[in-house]
């Protein structure tokens, strides 16, 4: 009995050696082509914000825990992830442009995946180029509906402190107009804006980007 026991346990851990090693060798073969894909997709979505830039690097001063920090102390409950200076063909930085990746809670966009992650683009002079959404909840619902143009639209071009949801049309510059039926959505969508937005005022505004 007892030399079954062992036998077995032989047998399942060999087996879990071999199955722990086919697992590696697979991740060891799709990982760059996985890592690839993110990349060129990211890309592609900082550029819907910044369309004159062929690439984007890392800002050097940038610090994820002093970035979330700061944004905490402001009121805001979202999470800065990156920050990104916009190049041009030829490798050069272009003049201070950057692109600040945010992750925020949205309430309406179903039970499986309950974040949105998305990229502002901001010119040195605070003016907003609008933002594109990376990372969203497949599941159709409200929150969807930020990706639309007649939404996303109302932030580019816009140089305010901060921006504001409205029900009715807007009335000034910092005003948004809600997604009808989302309005929990559009304040969320609003409120990372506004975080990336404090971010740039308190760290990038000024910054080496030549």
């Amino acid at each position: 009995m007892n030399n079954k026991i062992v036998h077995d346990a032989l047998v399942l851990f060999a087996f879990t050696v071999v199955l722990g090693f086919l697992l590696g060798v697979v991740y060891g073969v799709t990982k760059e082509p996985i890592e690839k894909v993110n990349y060129e997709k990211t890309q592609a979505a900082y550029k819907q914000v910044f369309a004159d830039a062929d690439s984007f690097e890392a800002y050097e001063g940038f610090d994820a825990d002093a970035a979330n920090a700061l944004v905490a102390e402001n009121g805001f409950a979202d999470e800065i992830l990156d920050a990104q200076v916009a190049k041009d063909a030829g490798g050069k930085k272009m003049h201070k442009k950057y692109l600040l990746s945010c992750k925020m809670f949205c309430g309406e966009c179903g039970p499986s995946q309950s974040t949105i992650t998305f990229s502002v683009g901001i010119q040195n002079d605070g003016t907003v180029n609008g933002y594109s959404i990376t990372s969203i909840a497949e599941t159709p619902g409200l929150g969807m509906k930020a990706q639309e143009e007649s939404f996303y639209s109302q932030f580019q071009g816009k140089a305010v402190d901060s921006f504001t949801v409205v029900k009715s049309a807007p009335a000034a510059d910092n005003e948004i107009e809600s997604i009808s039926g989302s309005t929990i959505t559009s304040k969320a969508m609003a409120n990372g804006v506004n975080a990336c937005i404090c971010y740039f005022r308190n760290v990038l505004t000024g910054g080496a980007s030549s």
